[in-house]
C-alpha cells in the first residue's frame, strides 16, 4: 500500500501544484522556468508518481474487499467507459460541439472513469486509486472555475471533424481496451464474467 499511496501523492501533488500555482505575471513558475523545462519537470514527476502507484496497485493484490458490488454495476461501468473515452479523445481533437458543451472533457472523462470503476470494484486498492482520481477531478474543476477557465470561448469556431475524430478515436480506444489491452494493463478482464 505504501507505493500506491506514495505514487498518488507524487502524481497528484504535481497536478495540484499546477492547478493552484500562481499565474500572476512575474510569479508564474512556468514563465520563470520556461514552458519546456517546466513541462519536462512536471512530466518527470508525474511519470514517477504514475509508475509508483501502478506498481503499488498491482502489489496490493489480492486486496481486502471493502464492498461487493452487484454484477450489474460492472455492466454499467462498461457502458460508462464509452462516453468517457470519447470525452477523453475530445480533449485532444480540434474543438467541436462536444468540447464546447462539456468545457473540460478530460476532467469529465476522468470523473466518469473513476466513478464507473468505483461502482464496479470494491477492493481497497481500487477504492483508493479511483477515489483519488475522482476527488482530484472535482478539485481541479473547482480550481479551473475559480481561475475563470470555462473551456473554449463562446465564439470559438466549432469543427465537425473534431467531433467525428473524438467519436472515432473514443470508440476505437474502447474496443482496444475491452478486447485486448485492459487485461494486459491491469491483469483483469474488462468484460465481466
Amino acid at each position: 500500500m505504501t507505493y500506491l499511496i506514495l505514487g498518488l501523492i507524487i502524481f497528484f501533488g504535481a497536478h495540484l501544484f499546477s492547478a493552484f500555482r500562481s499565474r500572476a505575471p512575474g510569479r508564474d513558475i512556468r514563465e520563470k522556468l520556461g514552458y519546456g523545462p517546466y513541462m519536462g519537470l512536471y512530466t518527470l514527476v508525474s511519470a514517477v508518481g504514475l509508475g509508483l502507484f501502478l506498481w503499488g496497485f498491482g502489489a496490493m493484490r489480492p486486496a481486502p474487499i471493502l464492498y461487493t458490488p452487484p454484477a450489474g454495476l460492472a455492466h454499467l461501468n462498461l457502458v460508462l467507459m464509452l462516453p468517457a473515452l470519447i470525452l477523453l479523445a475530445a480533449a485532444y481533437t480540434p474543438t467541436g460541439r462536444i468540447r464546447k458543451a462539456v468545457k473540460h472533457p478530460m476532467l469529465v472523462a476522468v470523473k466518469i472513469w473513476a466513478f464507473g470503476h468505483l461502482l464496479a470494484n470494491g477492493e481497497l486498492n481500487s477504492v483508493i486509486l479511483f477515489g483519488s482520481f475522482l476527488g482530484y477531478a472535482v478539485i481541479d474543476r473547482i480550481a479551473l472555475k475559480k481561475r475563470g477557465d470555462n473551456g473554449p470561448a463562446p465564439d470559438a469556431p466549432v469543427s465537425a471533424m473534431g467531433d467525428i475524430a473524438a467519436v472515432g478515436i473514443g470508440v476505437a480506444a474502447y474496443l482496444f481496451l475491452l478486447f485486448w489491452f485492459h487485461p494486459i494493463l491491469t491483469g483483469m478482464p474488462a468484460l465481466p464474467a
